[in-house]
């Protein structure tokens, strides 16, 4: 107990430090790839981009060779959009929180290697990628 009077500074320091380490881990358990990250994915392992807006929005702009699939639709057509799998899968949405709702769906339809573009097509455009349109 001596132990614990004489050095609640140090004490008070390392539970701080524990908790800087811990917030970025719990903030990103939603899931969230940087736009570096994705750009790399889609380069090194051929990923597949899966926007899941609407097809307006998906007009208005989109991920360079991405694929629509509303999220709406994304049970039933994303089988048939993206046959393989093992391939990794990036969901893609305007700010992230319905790719988020995506990446549900798309594991429990076997695609363990689903991830989810942080911030969205936001975060895309922020860190200056191209953006094709429809």
């Amino acid at each position: 107990m001596k132990f614990l009077i004489d050095n609640w500074m140090l004490i008070a320091v390392a539970l701080a430090s524990g908790a800087m380490l811990i917030w970025p881990v719990m903030q990103g358990s939603a899931g969230g790839l940087s736009a570096a990250g994705a750009v790399q994915l889609i380069n090194r392992e051929r990923a597949v981009v899966v926007d899941v807006c609407e097809p307006e929005e998906f007009a208005a702009g989109h991920v360079g060779g991405a694929r629509n699939v509303p999220v709406a639709l994304l049970e039933t057509r994303l089988t048939e959009v993206v046959k393989n799998k093992t391939v990794p899968l990036i969901l893609v949405c305007a700010s992230g929180a319905r790719a988020n709702r995506a990446l549900a769906v798309a594991r429990k339809l076997g695609y363990d290697k689903a991830q989810v573009l942080a911030g969205g097509l936001k975060s895309w455009k922020e860190a200056n990628l191209p953006l094709e349109k429809a």
